[in-house]
């Protein structure tokens, strides 16, 4: 049965800046590959029934993986819900990633729940890489640079 993992974090920013940062080709490329792969954003269509389209590369051995699917409700500083599908035959199905957005007195309770995990992915290993992309993604949008 395909898995589903949870996770939960609380960030220094405003849910705002969160919420752009799953938006922007730019963003999504230096946050969402976990440590050792590097990211391609093919195409990103930030709208509903918009498409996105990406893929990771292993900096060890240069393999990479590509997937891409569909934006189904984008609610600004508040909610995103995509889908991802896997081009490689071995890794079938649709996934599913509900991102709900909370300002809390701190910053931004972010909530993501990925769902319909393919079965050859162990759900330990889905949550040991969005620990490093939340990590990342938290280097990303704390910080706050004034120019």
């Amino acid at each position: 049965m395909p898995s589903t993992v949870r996770l939960h974090r609380v960030l220094a920013t405003s849910p705002e800046k969160v919420y752009r940062a799953f938006l922007e080709g730019d963003a999504v490329a230096k946050w969402l590959p976990p440590n050792g792969f590097t990211c391609t954003v093919h195409h990103l269509e930030a709208k509903v029934g918009g498409t996105h389209r990406m893929s990771f590369r292993n900096f060890t051995t240069g393999n990479s993986h590509a997937f891409g699917g569909e934006y189904l409700e984008l609610v600004p500083g508040e909610r995103l819900r995509y889908t991802d599908k896997f081009d490689d035959p071995n890794l079938p199905g649709e996934m599913e990633v509900t991102v709900t957005l909370k300002k809390v007195s701190v910053g931004t309770e972010l909530d993501i729940t990925q769902a319909g995990i393919p079965d050859v992915i162990p759900a330990e290993a889905c949550y040991l890489g969005w620990q490093e992309s939340l990590r990342n993604l938290a280097k990303l949008v704390e910080p706050e640079i004034k120019e």
